[in-house]
Formats: structure tokens, sequence, C-alpha cells
């Protein structure tokens, strides 16, 4: 990750991207995943700008972020005016801890479709 005024997604996080990718994850996620665990704390719009993604977006992929443990957020009150709260998020493990965490799903995953094949195999074995 290269720093300029704020941090921005370089060509080897852009690999990580792709392979979260082709573990199935959504490429939002991932962008999100890979900036929030290089930085100490983030806002959405850090999010936005460095990763290049849209608000909807990195609210969605926050969502999923926090459903799965992996980040946290703090909100803030402004301390004049009406306005909405400032939402501070931050990563809660390590990418390799969350790697880790893929790597368990998705051999759970091939146990699944090898005991899927198997059972298939039998039925037709025995027809």
């Amino acid at each position: 990750m290269k720093q300029k005024s704020s941090f921005v997604l370089d060509k080897e996080d852009g690999k990580v991207v792709q392979l979260f990718a082709g573990l199935g994850m959504p490429k939002n996620l991932a962008k999100t995943l890979t900036y929030i665990s290089q930085v100490d704390e983030c806002r959405s719009a850090d999010v936005e700008k460095s990763a290049n993604l849209r608000q909807p977006e990195v609210s969605i992929a926050m969502q999923e972020l926090r459903n799965r443990g992996w980040a946290e957020v703090q909100s803030f009150k402004k301390k004049k005016g009406k306005g909405r709260p400032i939402h501070i998020y931050k990563a809660t493990m390590s990418l390799s801890q969350v790697m880790e965490e893929i790597e368990q799903e998705k051999t759970k995953e091939i146990e699944a479709v090898k005991d899927n094949m198997l059972e298939l195999k039998n039925i037709f074995n025995n027809r």
C-alpha cells in the first residue's frame, strides 16, 4: 500500500483482492478488507477514496466484515449540530487470521463436495 495524502491500494493489494475474489469473496468486500487490514482505523470515506468504491459498496462490505467478526465500528456524535454520527472502523483480526478462517470454510466446502460426489457414485453404482 502506498501512502499519499491517505493510503491507496497498490498493485500488490490488487493481487490480494483478485486472490480473495478467486476464493469466492465479492471484490468490494476483498478491497475493503485489504484496506482496513493495513490501517489502524478509518472512516467509510477513507475506504471509498482509497479502494475506489462507492459509499453503498463500502457500507455493505463493512456490514459483512462486522457480521463475520473481522471488523468493528465505533460511532461518535459530532459536538455541535444535528448530523449523522461519525463511524470509525477497525479490523479486529489480522489478514492471516482471516485467511485461516477462510481456509477452514473452504476445507469444509471441499469435504461436502467430496461427500456428495461419493453419494452420487454409490447411487449410480447400485442401479
